[in-house]
């Protein structure tokens, strides 16, 4: 395992500085990669010990929040040829349970009597679970120089399980090819955003370390001369991050929604020549490079640049350089709105079943509203149904033990993403919609939904979700989700929908609409592990809600 053996070489070459390190309100716990190295020797004498003892080739699951010793854990459990089967902690346990059996793990490490007791509860015939305190309360095995690292280019590493947006969660296999070749990408073009230095990097972290594309961000960091500053509140992301002072940090679209939403509301609410300008120079920079660009729009952002970005970019960390963004489209105005104070945004495409990512962003020449171009060694084209058809030696072996779904996704050595894209005369590639999502109206219209949800809720900055339904209706309809107090309401929403439909031909404008007062969340079934919209699981929790909409208007 080379990457392995990169991210060793650089521990023991970090000695006594800071590689990992947990934020807790004011309190920073600190790991130096002497303390990590002797964290995963710990781990790895544990699983020698063991009783029943995981051989080579078995499965683990490791359940736990993103932490020093869940980083550890797993690279001990690669280094002993186990392969991990990270799950996400605040997946619900019947969910948790499926993904368990699936795996055939022969053991569970576990972070927290909470984690455990409730995974036990609703799996009692689990597989032996440790605990990390068990694990990590004994002295080291073996001195961490004699810790090696097998080199099996085709063996598993890892299973991680996909979101299932609609039906049960697959779990993807991924070998150390695939990793070293994604590793190799993400090293070159970090490189690319921070050039050469010697002072190590600073970076923030706080998507869940079982999803493909945060993980192989950990990993990335590892072999790096990085420190990674880990996120252990999701309630107090804005006090973490300044509190990290990163200069980049892995995001997904959500975040930077709300944070720009809470900018501009922040900004509304000071009203005066604050908000005025702040205001011209957003319309300013929006205009840049169209007809409508005007003299004094370069005075604007003059001014705007001197007095109000820069207390916005502190607001987010005093060392910010970019945002790196993936795993949903991302509006063009959230984007360039980062980009119009300074902060680079930096988009990637991919899946599970890619090692996360098939393209990204050049720093040097982003294209708003497009997620770069295809990785080194990456082959992409369209199908006749411009679904994106991706190869390459970061395409996943298969799924386990679904060698029927295997087939049908990968023909001809062509992985098929489900994703409808465009490529344009740059090389950049557009994400324009999910072909398993297309609505296909009665009058036989297929709509790709995603590009008109994004546009309604970038016209409603307090709506958390929105989803269009309208599978064989003769007509368009919204759900639209927000807080209970959040003040969002009907004729607000009516608005924007006015607004969007005068452009629109008739067979993708949005005739009606329902108000949610409480979002879709995880907990509910309604989201998958990573924030997606479970279509169909909304469509039949709200069935009646939707039933009443084409009644209303058919009446």
């Amino acid at each position: 395992m080379k990457f392995l053996a990169n991210i060793f070489q650089r521990l023991e070459r970090a000695g006594d500085s800071v590689v990992l390190q947990e934020i807790h309100g004011q309190e920073i716990r600190k790991a130096s990669g002497k303390d990590l190295l002797g964290l995963i020797a710990k781990a790895t004498g544990f699983l020698e010990s063991a009783h029943p003892r995981l051989q080579e080739g078995e499965r683990c699951a490791l359940l736990g929040p993103n932490s020093i010793r869940w980083a550890a854990v797993d690279l001990a459990l690669m280094t002993k040829g186990i392969v991990v089967v990270p799950l996400y902690s605040r997946q619900e346990p019947a969910e948790l349970t499926a993904m368990v059996r699936d795996s055939g793990a022969s053991a569970i490490l576990c972070d927290g009597v909470e984690l455990r007791d409730a995974l036990l509860r609703a799996f009692p015939d689990a597989p032996k679970v440790f605990l990390f305190d068990e694990i990590f309360a004994r002295e080291a095995a073996e001195s961490v120089s004699t810790i090696e690292t097998n080199a099996r280019e085709t063996a598993p590493v890892t299973i991680i399980y996909t979101s299932g947006t609609s039906g049960e969660a697959k779990g993807v296999v991924l070998n150390d090819r695939n990793i070293d070749h994604m590793l190799a990408c993400t090293t070159e073009r970090l490189n690319q955003l921070m050039g050469w230095r010697s002072e190590p990097e600073q970076v923030f972290h706080w998507t869940p370390f079982n999803f493909a594309a945060s993980w192989i961000s950990l990993l990335s960091s590892l072999s790096r001369n990085s420190i990674v500053s880990l996120s252990t509140d999701l309630t107090k992301l804005a006090d973490e991050m300044r509190v990290a002072a990163s200069e980049y940090f892995l995001n997904v679209p959500t975040l930077l929604e709300r944070v720009r939403t809470k900018v501009e509301e922040n900004i509304r609410g000071r009203g005066g020549w604050i908000a005025s300008t702040f205001l011209k120079a957003k319309r300013a920079y929006l205009r840049r490079g169209t007809k409508e660009a005007k003299l004094a729009d370069g005075v604007w952002l003059k001014i705007a640049g001197i007095l109000i970005f820069p207390a916005i970019r502190k607001g987010m960390g005093p060392n910010l350089k970019a945002l790196i963004c993936g795993s949903a489209p991302l509006s063009v105005e959230t984007q360039k709105f980062f980009m119009m104070l300074g902060i680079q945004v930096l988009q990637a495409y991919g899946l599970t079943e890619t090692t996360a990512i098939c393209t990204m962003d050049d720093p040097a020449c982003v294209e708003p509203g497009y997620v770069g171009h295809a990785i080194p060694g990456m082959e992409m084209k369209l199908s006749e149904n411009q679904e994106i058809l991706v190869r390459g030696p970061n395409v996943f072996s298969g799924y386990w033990k679904r060698p029927e779904e295997t087939a049908r996704v990968l023909p001809d050595g062509w992985f098929h993403t489900g994703d409808q894209g465009e490529m344009n005369e740059r090389g950049n590639w557009k994400i324009t919609g999910r072909i398993k999502n297309l609505i296909i109206l009665n009058s036989g219209h297929n709509i790709a939904p995603e590009p008109l949800e994004e546009e309604l809720a970038s016209l409603l900055p307090r709506a958390q979700q929105v989803m269009l339904v309208g599978n064989e209706r003769s007509y368009l309809a919204a759900i639209v989700t927000t807080e209970l107090n959040s003040g969002l309401s009907e004729p607000e929403i009516s608005t924007a929908l006015e607004k969007m439909n005068a452009r629109l031909p008739h067979y993708r404008q949005i005739r009606a609409f329902h108000l949610e007062r409480k979002p879709f969340t995880i907990e509910s079934g309604l989201l998958t592990a990573n924030g997606k919209l479970r279509r169909d699981a909304i469509a039949a929790h709200l069935k009646s809600q939707i039933e009443e909409l084409y009644r209303k208007r058919q009446a």
